[in-house]
């Protein structure tokens, strides 16, 4: 048994819980991984709360991310103690997210934990660094340098802003 976070909706309405699960209620997948750390994002905000459509199959486990260790693998790529991130790919819209203890998902979709990161540094930085620094990967990449002048970040108050803002001016 594990806890999660599970929203549903149903002729009751539309509601969020901490549940208690059992492995046998994990989606399909190849991968099972214990969560080690998730991070809560805007739109796992807008989730929870039904604010937005942006869960599309009920019950669903929010979290648009996490990062923990390979308890079981049937992927060629990953196995029992494997150290993996996970971002993207509709998790926690889609397809069971990382707002629980575990998580069983398609190993096509897990990345090594790099190397110098542990999964609470993995998740501090989370999907906003990440989303962040293919912003600054994609400027870079269109001629963009520090000699082009100033670049400005709109959104600067919120995650993704704030690590572009950082990445940026690390770059000069």
């Amino acid at each position: 048994m594990f806890n999660a976070i599970v929203i549903d909706k149903d002729d009751a309405g539309y509601r969020a819980a901490l549940t208690t699960l059992e492995e046998e209620q994990l989606p399909p997948g190849d991968v099972l991984v214990r969560v080690e750390y998730s991070t809560l994002n805007y739109k796992d905000g807008l989730a929870i709360t039904g604010q937005g459509p942006v869960v599309r199959h009920f019950p669903m486990v929010p979290g648009i991310d996490l990062a923990g260790t390979v308890e079981h693998s049937h992927h060629a790529g990953f196995r029992a103690g494997d150290r993996v991130v996970l971002n993207g790919w509709g998790v926690g819209e889609k397809h069971w997210g990382g707002l629980a203890q575990k998580a069983r998902v398609n190993g096509d979709w897990l990345i090594p934990l790099p190397a110098g990161l542990d999964a609470r540094s993995a998740m501090a930085i989370g999907t906003a660094g990440y989303t962040a620094m293919l912003s600054v990967l994609a400027l870079q990449h269109h001629g963009i340098t520090p000699a082009s002048g100033k670049v400005l970040v709109t959104g600067a108050n919120g995650g993704v802003g704030n690590f572009a803002i950082a990445f940026l001016a690390r770059q000069g």
